[in-house]
């Protein structure tokens, strides 16, 4: 039973498609196929290879039924006319309710099992009563589906800034997440306006090549890093990913442009004010330094509380720092005598 790769619905869904029969579809044709949702249009893309398969994570199964009659054709055209009424009727029942979401499209399945409501909402939406209306209006079976700006811009952007159908809407299944990191990686510009799609976020694109700029970076001496080259010693100041190519600051201050292959050896940049100290080796001499000051603070504070000892005692008192007598008291042993405070506050030379 061959089985063909099959892009179907109004989001451009993504399945593998078996044939019941040993009819052969070619690339580009409309085929009519029975999904998980009903009976609907989809397009082949190409055969289920292996290869093929390899490219897809987790695609939608199916069958594919026949080929689009030209009375599937009118069928088709019949569908796609009406859905601008769905729309106004969507709407209408949207205000009358004054429901707090914004609808972005409808899609009928060319079976008629049911209609689906693609809408943006902020918050939860109670479409209870919304479901209960349309589907007395359209007698059929109502799904609500919530997206997001990325998808409204996959159902109804056309083109984008590069002059091309956007990608979304085109040849992409999944939509990745996209960061400023790779924007920057890139060297490309940091203006929102420019490097936003139409659904206001990042552009898709700029995930393209980053796992290229980011393999050939790893590849690439650090900037700051101090290098050999054929022409001596420099210093890494920039780096050309694309290119491979390294902006380096020489010896005798001379800023050259050189070639990746032509760096001969990658010199370690130390750590400057540690004398080419580890971190480590700075670390242990931060902490021994720590400690002894420490240590040296805490017998300070012993000192001084042995020394008010003594002085209760009538003994004197001894220098904290250096272990000897106050330099006054050693001054009164070298003449041989001692001050001493009278208790009326006259002071009295003994010889």
């Amino acid at each position: 039973m061959p089985k063909y790769i099959v892009r179907y619905g109004i989001m451009r869904s993504i399945g593998v498609m078996a044939s019941r029969n040993d009819i052969v579809y070619r690339r580009s044709m409309e085929v009519i196929v029975r999904t998980d949702r009903g009976i609907e249009v989809g397009q082949v893309l190409c055969e289920a290879t292996e290869d093929a398969l390899s490219h897809l994570d987790q695609p939608a199964t199916g069958h594919v039924i026949r080929e689009v009659s030209n009375d599937d054709v009118i069928s088709i055209d019949g569908i796609d006319g009406d859905r601008k009424n769905k729309l106004a009727v969507c709407q209408k029942h949207i205000d009358a309710l004054g429901l707090d979401m914004k609808l972005i499209d409808v899609e009928q399945l060319f079976g008629g099992e049911r209609l689906v409501v693609f809408y943006l909402s902020e918050d939860r939406v109670d479409f209870r009563e919304l479901v209960k209306l349309l589907a007395s209006e359209f007698q059929t079976r109502i799904e609500m589906r919530q997206i997001g700006v990325r998808d409204e811009a996959k159902l109804l952007a056309d083109y984008g800034d590069c002059g091309k159908p956007v990608c979304c809407n085109s040849h992409l299944i999944q939509m990745p997440p996209v960061s400023m990191k790779m924007a920057k990686l890139q060297k490309a510009t940091l203006d929102p306006t420019k490097i936003s799609g139409r659904c206001g976020r990042l552009k898709c694109c700029l995930r393209y090549e980053f796992d290229t700029y980011e393999s050939i970076q790893k590849q690439l001496p650090r900037v700051g890093a101090y290098i050999v080259t054929r022409e001596g010693k420099g210093k890494v100041l920039n780096q050309q990913i694309i290119s491979e190519q390294l902006l380096v600051e020489m010896e005798d201050h001379r800023r050259v442009v050189i070639d990746a292959s032509d760096v001969l050896t990658v010199v370690k940049k130390s750590s400057g004010a540690s004398g080419g100290k580890t971190k480590q080796e700075n670390r242990n001499i931060s902490e021994q330094e720590t400690g002894d000051s420490d240590s040296k603070s805490k017998g300070t504070v012993v000192e001084k509380k042995r020394n008010a000892k003594r002085k209760v005692a009538g003994e004197g008192a001894v220098d904290p720092k250096g272990g000897k007598p106050p330099r006054g008291k050693r001054r009164q042993r070298r003449r041989g005598g001692k001050n001493k405070k009278s208790s009326g506050g006259d002071v009295e030379g003994e010889k």
